[in-house]
């Protein structure tokens, strides 16, 4: 019978560390022209206050904050393309939750990687991260929510699935909307959030994503 299957978001739950903003918000920084003090500002807190635009993740906060310091659409294209150039390197610094290999080395689950990346060092990142050949399958440049969405639509009927991601609403609900477990890991705050599971840290969850695996791998 078919493995239960754990689907994985990258930025902010296999990958941790602010080096890939930081370095998002340095080369939008340089597109745009902004004040040097982007960069070291950037990560002071959750945007939302003040009649800020509600972000939903870092890599969102250096969109709200730079288009109201005057940066275009095209500065953050730029700007994002040339910063995961640098993934996985000393420019953007990446770290692999606690226990992930061993979870992932020794699961019985297929092992899915979805993320609105490019496909761009994802393997150099993969391989600085200690996971390389830990994922049955990376898609890249998804498109989620909605490449998520299709996703789940394509696997089988009675697929038992648990999505782990750090963003509600892209890595998530689409998964809950289709009656699949999910996990929240940390995460801006979402008050549409209803994860199964809930913890700061990927690391912390592995004991309740180990229990899943079992129980849905005992009803097979």
């Amino acid at each position: 019978m078919p493995r239960p299957i754990l689907i994985f978001d990258f930025d902010g739950t296999v990958a941790l560390g602010d080096g890939p903003v930081r370095a998002y918000a340095r080369a939008v920084a340089a597109e745009a022209g902004l004040a040097a003090s982007f960069v070291d500002d950037i990560l002071s807190g959750h945007a939302g206050t003040d009649g800020e635009e509600i972000a939903i993740d870092a890599y969102d906060l250096v969109r709200v904050r730079a288009t109201a310091a005057g940066a275009s659409a095209d500065d953050l294209a730029r700007g994002y393309a040339a910063s995961r150039a640098h993934l996985a390197s000393d420019a953007a610094p990446i770290a692999a939750p606690a226990g992930l290999a061993a979870f992932l080395a020794d699961v019985d689950a297929e092992r899915v990687l979805v993320t609105n990346a490019p496909g761009v060092r994802i393997p150099e990142a993969l391989d600085a991260l200690g996971l390389t050949g830990l994922f049955d399958r990376v898609v890249v440049d998804a498109g989620k929510p909605d490449g998520l969405a299709a996703l789940l639509d394509a696997l089988d009927a009675d697929a038992d699935v648990l999505a782990v991601g750090d963003i509600w609403r892209n890595d998530l609900a689409p998964a809950h909307t289709r009656g699949h477990a999910t996990a929240l890991v940390a995460g801006y705050p979402d008050e549409a959030a209803t994860p199964d599971f809930h913890a700061a840290t990927l690391s912390e969850l592995l004991p309740a994503l180990t229990d899943w695996v079992h129980a849905h791998a005992r009803t097979r």
